[in-house]
């Protein structure tokens, strides 16, 4: 049976992760924020730098150049927001997913321990329908597992495929820009 005193100190944890998590956010939020705010500046500066550029030049095939030589640090920069933009999601995510975890782990402690403590006190004859109730919490945190599991393979194999399409997209505009 629940007491009085764990049920008070289970509100206080979830209080506590709750809070937790929601400076978690605020964390991720204040870097997205941050990043923004850094390639905004970096863009205005470059697009001052471009604009007298372009007053400079005196010919088409200078426009050209100049063109050509904007393309390739363009794409890199675009890849490393993306990329950056990626390490900010995933690095918050990842901080959400180990609370969970965590969590988790223990309420389903704290849940087979009140299993055991009902079988322990069960009446007689009722040893069935306890271990019907056993499987049932055994099938469950396997389940929980399993998809904790597959939640992790995919999160690899979206970080494996980001990563190729940005190299893919920095190489792509590298040859675009060498053949110019």
């Amino acid at each position: 049976m629940l007491t009085v005193d764990q049920v008070v100190a289970s509100q206080k944890a979830s209080i506590e992760t709750m809070f937790g998590l929601t400076h978690k956010a605020f964390e991720g939020v204040e870097k997205l924020v941050e990043l923004n705010v850094q390639a905004s500046k970096a863009a205005l500066s470059e697009s001052s730098n471009h604009a007298k550029a372009v007053l400079s030049i005196k010919d088409a095939q200078e426009l050209l150049a100049l063109q050509a030589s904007l393309m390739q640090p363009l794409a890199e920069k675009a890849a490393a927001y993306s990329r950056h933009l990626y390490d900010i999601a995933s690095g918050t995510a990842s901080e959400f997913s180990k609370a969970v975890e965590v969590h988790t782990a223990d309420a389903q402690s704290k849940f087979v321990g009140l299993v055991d403590s009902a079988a322990k006190n069960a009446p007689a004859g009722s040893e069935t329908a306890v271990a019907v109730m056993k499987g049932a919490v055994s099938a469950a945190t396997n389940a929980f597992e399993s998809v904790q599991k597959a939640v992790k393979q995919a999160a690899d194999m979206a970080e494996a495929n980001f990563a190729a399409v940005s190299n893919t997209a920095v190489n792509a505009t590298k040859t675009a820009s060498k053949k110019r």
